[in-house]
């Protein structure tokens, strides 16, 4: 007996030396994570490191749970937790089963009786981790706790059995597939609960998180469940605008997933988004989620906001929102004075800016006869406003419909438009002359080449207004030129009379004391003059140069952004001036751009060193294979890089106490709370990306293609390196950067298609095949499965590119010109996934009534039909062509757009010219279509037509000879009558092709004199090639027609000779003729010379006595 006393009393003095240790673990472990919630760094540091010590302990778990659920404070139990969580992420496999049921019944337990939010989501997200490791029919326990919870009367039961199933969902949703439709019926039920917006708050979030893995099956139950949504968000409005904006991601969600939801409810979903936008009571945040939510409607379902007619309603809340005024003594970020005020305020998204971006996704996504009636009634007014806010609004409108609108404005409206713009350059308000200057900068960029026809109005106005901008202010002073910039890169050779008075302007500023923004300005304007002037810019060019060398050189900090301008404006000169201009600098900008991203950690700085480099490829050639390795090791780096892509995490130290674990971080999601002040506990409150990297990956891949294609054979070693990179970027999110990356892979196989031409090898032609394998499959996959309509035209207008280059070598694969007529048919029957083919069967499908973006995205497939044809050759692109016939003539009804009916003429035209031969089986079809289409109201149209019956008389064969009467008949009604300049060089052109294909069909002696009359040509200066080819080939066969004409012919020469844009061949032609005229009537041909101006005969007789 006294054995087993002793015995027990010493067990008993184990277990309490246990528990003792236990505890004083428990409290040296609570004592640490307290520390590491204090605001001094010497005491966090010290802590982390013992931590690190404690959590090396064999019962390191066991300590951490009991912190867990008996601490008193609820900052150190919310510790606590995530430290379980984070280790059982790792390690719940090496835990035996026993302590795995203790911790499934202590975290549940725990969950019940906390009483602090904070806590209780650590808890539920801790319960998620173990469950998505154990699996429901493991661990019934918990399903029974949300299920009883959820259902339960009490508040707080029915928050907690919510908030566990949301932690769950949102970890891991499939773990609940079987329970979907239980699910769906529960919230049903929860959504009735009113007065407790936590109950709401769970039930809507779980929902979101359900969205994306729901089957068909419940779908039926998710879309009753719509007006109790829409209900429950307006509710929690009330409370929280904090949580309504986040549960509004359910509509997010359903827009993603399964948009038909959206649609049947569309009339109640766009106006409970209406109804927050337009509350000027509520907070930004969450009027900017409702426009949003609006906005991603129109781009999904643009037709179906049509038919429900809810234009107008959106129209009508949109400008109220747009016009409003800012508060008293304040005014909108971007009419600020300086642009650091604007950057202060930059990063808050205003329901006023996010308004006209909906406006924009209206003008890209409607067609605009069905947007501009509604809109119109609207701006006018505005624009006709004593209240400049109003009159702002209007020309923000004017902006944003100028990219999804520009063929109808350029048709319809340009005039009177462009002239409310010009006059609010000179409103007494600069708030109205900002949004003028935005307005004019998106009409420049977006409504070429006709606003350029009014240069002699628009240059003056701007260079007025530059002259009367303070330079202090240069918020006013960047949007001048914004404005400028965008206007003169697309003047071409208009630009001349200006170009003295701007390169005096912009030398001065750059000459004159001034702040680095005002420099940086002048030197990226200088970039957009130079696109304008090419070779004209020559005069200018040491003078830029010096400008620019000093601040390549620079190492002032303030300099920077003038330094990066300065690389891209180079960059610029490089690409447009002679090669043998800026040949002599070309190795030394090489050495420079190195030098400078070896210097200067900076995103800004190496995407302009990138595209001084591409262009310098076209300058060098082979010449810059030296740079080459250290070239492409830069670029390769950036495509590869993540940087700008940030986890920002909370203001807790526990991602320092991980080291051995950063593998499990990308399975910790995100912590949720129902306390605004709760992110700065969160792990993982999202992810930023700066723009800046995004633009480097885009510039690295353009640029790797320019270099790709200028030095084709140097650049072969680096090809493939570049290629597996390029390729992984197909699936980037970003947009641009897949349009680049689809780019660069064409220029991939131009520049091995180069190699091959120029050093023909057996292992040179089977990687060019292999090369071409990969990219044409993936162009079509790119065309069928992109969501964006820009990136499949970017694809499009690259493949069209490649067939026109590598021809019949890009067609050798058994069916891969099947594949590729098969999915440009896709294109042209709106079958791709960026068309939306899931339209209603009852949605209007009028040929003319759809998006102009919708009509380029067909018109960018049309452009491939032709390359296909040349690729192929006309006898095997026959059948394919017949295919597509139908499809074409389909565009050529009364009810389409003149931008569809041109389209479609101008791809037959341009399809007959790669079909050669074989088109003469196609005349009875088109011949009608194209006479018909020579009278249309069109100018474009009539253009394309007569181009179109042009060519068909030169391939058609003698299919055509039998209708050369009433072809020649109408091309002499239309020259005799027409004012359009491009279409009457179209009929020069046209009747010269009549001409060389059958001779004996035109009556030569009446039509040349005609053909001559009309020389020179206005427009269409391509035409020069055919028309000289012609009259050489009348010359050869029939001399005296052409000696006849002779003091017309020399006269017409002298004024083409003149022209700088004229087609190299059409000039040989010209040399050609001329010479051949001076041999054989020396004395009369130099009469004609003597009577010229003086400039004139110089340019005859050096072409005449040119070798």
């Amino acid at each position: 007996m006294c054995w087993e006393f002793c015995n027990q009393q010493l067990l008993g003095l184990r277990l309490a030396a246990a528990s003792l240790r236990l505890t004083m673990a428990t409290e040296e472990l609570e004592k640490i994570l307290s520390d590491l919630l204090q605001p001094d760094n010497a005491v966090i540091q010290q802590a982390t490191a013992q931590l690190k010590e404690a959590l090396k302990h064999p019962l390191a778990l066991s300590h951490l749970c009991q912190v867990m659920s008996s601490s008193q404070n609820p900052q150190i139990r919310q510790f606590a937790a995530v430290l379980v969580r984070r280790r059982l992420t790792k390690h719940w496999r090496k835990i035996s089963a026993a302590d795995q049921a203790m911790l499934k019944t202590l975290v549940l337990s725990t969950l019940q009786k906390e009483t602090d939010h904070k806590v209780s989501l650590g808890l539920a997200q801790l319960a998620a981790v173990i469950l998505k490791n154990e699996k429901l029919e493991k661990w019934p326990q918990m399903l029974q706790l949300i299920q009883r919870g959820a259902r339960s009367q009490d508040p707080t039961q029915c928050e907690v059995g919510l908030l566990l199933l949301h932690s769950a969902l949102e970890l891991d949703p499939e773990v609940f597939a079987p329970h979907f439709k239980e699910l769906l019926r529960l919230f049903h039920q929860t959504l009735n609960q009113r007065n407790q917006p936590a109950t709401l708050y769970y039930s809507l979030r779980s929902l979101s998180t359900m969205v994306p893995v729901l089957g068909s099956d419940e779908m039926n139950l998710m879309s009753s469940m719509m007006p109790k949504v829409i209900a429950a968000i307006r509710e929690l409005i009330s409370v929280n605008e904090t949580h309504a904006g986040e549960v509004m991601e359910v509509f997010d969600e359903l827009m993603e997933t399964e948009v038909s939801i959206i649609v049947q409810h569309l009339s109640a979903v766009v106006g409970f988004c209406l109804e927050v936008a337009s509350n000027p009571s509520l907070g930004d945040n969450l009027r900017v989620k409702a426009l949003s939510c609006i906005s991603f409607l129109i781009k999904l379902k643009g037709k179906a906001i049509l038919k429900h007619k809810l234009l107008s309603p959106i129209l009508n809340a949109l400008f109220p929102i747009m016009s409003a005024e800012p508060p008293p003594g304040q005014m909108d970020a971007e009419d600020e004075q300086t642009e650091e005020d604007i950057e202060d305020r930059a990063e808050v998204q205003t329901p006023k800016h996010f308004a006209a971006q909906v406006v924009d996704m209206l003008a890209l996504h409607l067609p605009p006869e069905k947007l501009f009636p509604q809109l119109t009634p609207l701006m006018e007014p505005a624009l006709l406003s004593t209240n400049p806010y109003h009159r702002k609004a209007g020309l923000m409108c004017l902006a944003v419909l100028a990219e999804g609108c520009g063929d109808h404005i350029r048709h319809k409206h340009l005039q009177p438009m462009l002239q409310v713009v010009c006059r609010a350059l000179s409103d007494e308000s600069q708030v109205v002359r900002n949004a003028a200057l935005f307005a004019l900068g998106q009409f420049s960029e977006n409504l070429q080449p006709d606003i350029a026809r009014y240069s002699d109005d628009i240059m003056p106005l701007l260079l007025r207004y530059l002259e009367g901008v303070q330079l202090a202010h240069t918020s006013h002073m960047a949007k001048a030129y914004y404005a400028l910039e965008n206007f003169v890169e697309n003047l071409e050779g208009k630009i001349s009379p200006y170009l003295p008075a701007l390169m005096e302007r912009m030398l001065t500023t750059l000459s004159s004391p001034g702040s680095p923004r005002v420099k940086e300005l002048a030197v990226s304007a200088i970039g957009a003059i130079a696109q304008a002037a090419r070779g004209s810019l020559l005069p200018y060019f040491q003078a830029i140069m010096d400008h620019l060398t000093a601040y390549l050189l620079t190492t002032r900090e303030d300099l920077r952004p003038v330094q990066i301008q300065s690389v891209e404006t180079l960059a610029v000169l490089a690409s447009v001036m002679d090669r043998e201009v800026f040949l002599p600098l070309a190795n030394k900008c090489c050495q420079l751009g190195l030098e400078l991203c070896d210097k200067v950690d900076d995103p800004d700085l190496r995407r302009c060193t990138y595209s001084l480099f591409g262009s310098l490829a076209t300058v060098l050639e082979d010449a810059i294979e030296p740079y080459l390795p250290r070239i492409t090791t830069l670029m390769i780096y950036s495509l590869k890089s993540t940087e700008g892509v940030e986890s920002h995490g909370g203001t807790g130290n526990s991602f320092l106490l991980f080291d051995d674990e950063e593998e499990d971080e990308a399975e910790v999601e995100g912590e949720e709370s129902l306390d605004e002040d709760e992110d700065d506990n969160s792990e993982l409150s999202g992810l930023n990306v700066e723009s800046a990297f995004m633009d480097e990956k885009d510039d690295a891949c353009v640029a790797l293609g320019e270099i790709a294609t200028g030095a084709s054979v140097v650049f072969l070693p680096f090809l493939e390196k570049c290629f597996q990179e390029v390729f992984v970027l197909l699936e980037h999110p970003n947009i641009n950067v897949r349009k680049s990356a689809f780019n660069t892979l064409g220029h991939f196989c131009i520049s091995l298609h180069r190699v091959c031409e120029r050093d023909p090898s057996e292992p040179h032609s089977a990687a060019r095949l292999q090369l071409l394998c990969t990219v044409l499959p993936a162009y079509i996959k790119g065309i069928r499965e992109d969501k964006e309509r820009q990136v499949v035209m970017e694809i499009l207008e690259s493949l069209a590119r490649v067939l026109k280059t590598c021809r019949q070598e890009a067609l050798r694969t058994p069916g891969q010109l099947t594949d590729l007529c098969q999915v440009i048919r896709e294109v042209l029957e709106k079958k791709t996934v960026c068309q939306d083919p899931s339209l209603d069967e009852d949605e209007d499908e009028d040929c003319d009534e759809v998006a102009e973006y919708d009509s380029m995205l067909i018109e960018y497939a049309g452009e491939v039909i032709p390359a296909l044809a040349e690729a192929a050759g006309g006898e095997a692109f026959a059948p394919y062509f017949a295919g597509f016939l139908p499809l074409l003539l389909n565009k050529m009804k009364p009810s389409c757009s003149s931008t569809d009916r041109s389209f479609a003429v101008g791809t037959m035209a341009e399809a007959v010219q790669g079909l050669g031969r074989a088109s003469s089986a196609f005349v009875p079809r088109l011949l009608p279509v194209l006479m018909g289409a020579a009278r249309d109201a069109n100018r474009e149209v009539r253009s394309n037509a007569v181009f179109g019956l042009g060519v068909l008389a030169e391939h058609g064969g003698e299919a055509m000879h039998e209708h050369y009467p009433k072809v020649l008949g109408l091309l002499s009604n239309i020259i005799s009558q027409e004012r359009n300049n491009r279409v009457a060089d179209n009929v020069c052109g046209a009747v010269a092709r009549m001409v060389m294909a059958n001779p004996g069909g035109v009556p030569i002696g009446q039509i040349f004199p005609v053909l001559i009359h009309n020389l020179p040509l206005k427009d269409d200066l391509e035409e020069y090639k055919t028309v000289f080819c012609c009259i050489n080939f009348i010359y050869e066969h029939d001399p005296q027609q052409v000696l006849q004409q002779i003091g017309e012919l020399v006269r017409v020469s002298g004024s083409v000779l003149a022209k700088e844009n004229i087609p190299s061949e059409g000039r040989n032609s010209l040399v050609s003729l001329l010479r051949n005229l001076s041999a054989r009537c020396p004395s009369e041909f130099q009469a004609v010379v003597r009577s010229l101006p003086s400039e004139a005969a110089t340019l005859v007789n050096a072409a005449v006595s040119s070798v």
